[in-house]
């Protein structure tokens, strides 16, 4: 006779172990962060834009008006605490990097119903490079993350309830304020509805599979008491009232000023008319790691530089492309619920790309996909058959990537044109 797991311990016991996920992350990523000591890269958008918000009365033009301001809001609450410096700019990043792994825990656990695995994923996420550079710059799109992964959880645990309200609702309610840090948050809540929209389908044409099992990613007893009215409050107006709420502290309760901000975002998020950029690069090209963005770039000396590179460890994330692969064969031959939420929660952030207008791209747009790519790694490495030491050799082989790039992805560790030149592969990453 089997024993269910109790859940008055495994509560607890979830808590400490998010607790010290958040804790250790939360002191790794602040090694360093006010080097450089000026603005780089795209902080000299949304750092001025930050500061503009702490001004009692802000001039008019609304700077970066292309993006909502929940993440600028939260980055001017830093200044205003810890000063008009390379820490009060980072330090929310930091933050909201650490709490980005504490929900690649809190959705491995929920994917999976083991600690060991959402463990593997969290540290397949941080080694991954990418979740680590973004958390190191005043930069919009660690914050739209970190609400996203949680999102991601909740939407997880309630698929699998047999009464999913309460955690589609949260699902919601992470998804609108990922939106309301940049756009891209929208692409989460995007597949939650699809998600929903297509076992809702399924069951309304009373479909069946002849051999079903409890693994099965449909099944026709999937949330029977699941409404419209819980679909539309959960996923249509939770988000919305909580995304919409991000811009009254800049626009009041006008409603012509926010519905025309609204406008404005929309018009520059898909306008073609872009010039190019020397580290633009198509979405096709994101997964193979082909072009990076080169945020910081200073030579120090003639033989001593200090970079950021925003690239990703190719010893994850191209294998993460063979763990895809095996994940749409179960999901397709198996119809695996654990390979059909792995790809969902992969392809939906990446290949909504593939459907904007817009022009100009960068690999830092891939940044949720190879976030949740780590899930797809520890489903492939810990399928049947496969040896309890595999999964834990691979995050080994990792963090040995992790740590090679280091040189070139934390300015605090200056290194030698000599090293940048080793690092540098291929032609493109240069």
């Amino acid at each position: 006779m089997s024993v269910q797991p109790d859940s008055h311990s495994v509560l607890p016991r979830t808590a400490v172990v998010a607790a010290i996920i958040f804790v250790v992350a939360h002191m790794v990523l602040l090694i360093g962060i006010t080097v450089p000591d000026k603005l780089y890269f795209d902080e000299v958008h949304y750092v001025p834009a930050a500061r503009q918000m702490l001004s009692p009365a802000p001039e008019a033009p609304i700077l970066n008006p292309m993006h909502p301001p929940l993440a600028k809001e939260i980055i001017a609450r830093s200044i205003k605490v810890f000063g008009d410096n390379p820490f009060g700019w980072r330090y929310p990043a930091a933050l909201f990097g650490a709490l980005a792994l504490v929900g690649v825990y809190l959705g491995g656990l929920a994917l999976f119903a083991a600690q060991g695995r959402a463990l593997a994923a969290t540290l397949l996420a941080f080694f991954n490079q990418m979740l680590f550079v973004q958390s190191r710059i005043a930069m919009l799109d660690i914050f739209a993350l970190a609400f996203g992964l949680f999102a991601i959880a909740a939407f997880i645990h309630g698929f699998r309830q047999q009464r999913p309200q309460l955690a589609f609702a949260l699902a919601g309610l992470a998804a609108g304020f990922s939106a309301a840090c940049k756009w891209s948050g929208l692409f989460v809540l995007a597949t939650c509805i699809v998600i929903v929209a297509a076992v809702s389908l399924l069951r309304s044409w009373r479909t069946r599979f002849a051999d079903a099992t409890a693994e099965d990613w449909y099944r026709p007893d999937l949330w029977p008491d699941f409404r419209v009215h819980h679909f539309i409050a959960c996923f249509v107006l939770i988000p919305a009232v909580v995304y919409l709420a991000t811009f009254v502290p800049l626009y009041g309760f006008s409603v012509s000023a926010i519905v025309e901000a609204q406008r404005r975002i929309f018009a520059d998020n898909t306008t073609t008319a872009i010039a190019g950029h020397t580290y633009m690069s198509p979405w096709p090209s994101w997964p193979l790691l082909v072009r990076p963005v080169w945020y910081l770039f200073d030579k120090l000396s003639d033989d001593r530089i200090a970079a950021v590179v925003f690239l990703g460890n190719p010893l994850i994330l191209w294998p993460a492309l063979i763990a895809l692969v095996v994940a749409l064969r179960d999901w397709i031959v198996a119809r695996q619920r654990d390979a059909f939420l792995v790809l969902a929660f992969y392809l939906g952030p990446y290949l909504a790309w593939a459907l904007l207008p817009r022009t100009l791209g960068f690999i830092y747009y891939y940044l949720p996909a190879a976030t949740t790519a780590s899930y797809a790694l520890v489903y492939a490495l810990t399928r049947k058959g496969a040896p309890r030491w595999l999964l834990w050799a691979f995050v080994a082989v990792g963090c040995i990537g992790f740590v090679a790039m280091l040189p070139v992805t934390a300015a605090i560790v200056e290194t030698s044109m000599a090293t940048f030149n080793r690092l540098m592969l291929f032609q493109s990453w240069i």
